[in-house]
């Protein structure tokens, strides 16, 4: 029986126009401890996230490291377990696919990784990696095999007779156009970008996200872009949502968040972008303090502690992501209070 014609589990509440819907995400690492080694704590990387992704968008994941982006993308991926929460893909909960099925959803959602250099088997030829993919799920093999990878290469920029180098002759654009040709090989409808450019110069990196462009309007993708440049995440995504300490405290269209940014977090994060004109002027906003630990998060709004808006009901409780306007949602008493009043 073919994978089409397997009667898929559809979730009631799901939205046809979503690709993906992520609803209370939670991910919580142990941390073991004492002589027995016992969990002691937990690490809460992503505690409660819910978001949707369009199909045919680029939806961007922005925040400082260590704030829970990356392993929502993993989650979503099912790289990593759950710890609570659903991910629908097109309206099936990805947590609770069996194992053979969570396979067969390998071929509809792939992921680029972060680090060229370390994402690719050094021992393995560039046309074993691309085919990879097609080898494993049983796809192509022979010279079908070698024509699709050729195919491949050509599509991101490479010649057929770079099929038969390793990726240490290559420079880190090159070995990330690799990684996009192994992503692409299955034809997915779901790409996670993890970082796509922020190992690379910055020359290479504008070539990458217009190869990213191109593929998206050729192949018909959707995208989830992971990022802390937040010019990158402007420059290729349709919407934006915002994380602090595994909380998303801001979405909004691109044009929109950049324009008017409503969580004072968002603001700060903008206020650090360059200016092109140097004679234009922009008000710094300085975050006083370091990020709270991921493991003991503070009580209430997380980023209380830094905020220079914080009143009393930040520090006693944590706000609920709510819409402002159309296509505009922010987790902020500062807001939510003026909405009210």
């Amino acid at each position: 029986m073919s994978v089409q014609a397997v009667k898929r589990p559809i979730d009631p509440a799901h939205d046809p126009a979503n690709l993906v819907e992520v609803r209370n995400l939670v991910k919580h690492f142990p941390v073991m401890g004492g002589f027995f080694r016992r969990q002691v704590a937990s690490v809460k990387a992503v505690d409660g996230v819910s978001f949707d992704i369009r199909k045919g968008e680029t939806f961007g994941l922005v925040g400082e490291s260590g704030c829970g982006k990356t392993s929502t993308g993993r989650v979503v991926l099912r790289l990593e377990p759950a710890t609570s929460g659903k991910v629908l893909f097109e309206g099936e909960d990805v947590m609770k696919a069996t194992p053979n099925r969570v396979r067969e959803m390998r071929r509809e959602m792939q992921i680029i990784f972060q680090d060229p250099y370390g994402s690719l088997n050094p021992r393995m030829n560039i046309g074993d990696i691309v085919g990879e993919p097609l080898v494993i799920h049983k796809l192509a093999k022979g010279a079908e095999l070698t024509n699709r990878v050729a195919k491949l290469l050509d599509v991101v920029g490479l010649a057929k007779s770079h099929m038969y180098r390793y990726p240490h002759e290559f420079s880190g654009g090159q070995r990330q156009r690799i990684g996009i040709a192994r992503a692409l090989a299955l034809n997915p409808k779901l790409v996670v970008a993890d970082e796509p450019v922020s190992a690379l110069d910055v020359s290479i990196q504008s070539q990458i996200l217009t190869l990213l462009e191109a593929l998206q309007k050729e192949f018909g993708l959707t995208y989830l872009i992971i990022a802390h440049g937040l010019n990158v995440v402007k420059y290729i995504s349709d919407r934006v949502a915002v994380m602090y300490l595994g909380k998303v405290v801001e979405i909004g269209t691109s044009e929109k968040l950049f324009a008017s940014p409503q969580h004072p977090y968002t603001e700060a994060l903008l206020s650090a972008i360059p200016i092109p004109n140097p004679e234009a002027k922009r008000e710094r906003i300085i975050l006083e303090g370091d990020v709270p630990s991921p493991v003991n998060p503070p009580k209430g709004c997380r980023f209380h502690t830094r905020c220079p808006y914080a009143f009393d009901l930040c520090r006693e409780k944590e706000p609920e992501l709510l819409q402002l306007e159309n296509n505009h949602w922010v987790a902020c008493h500062l807001r939510t209070e003026k909405i009210a009043g």
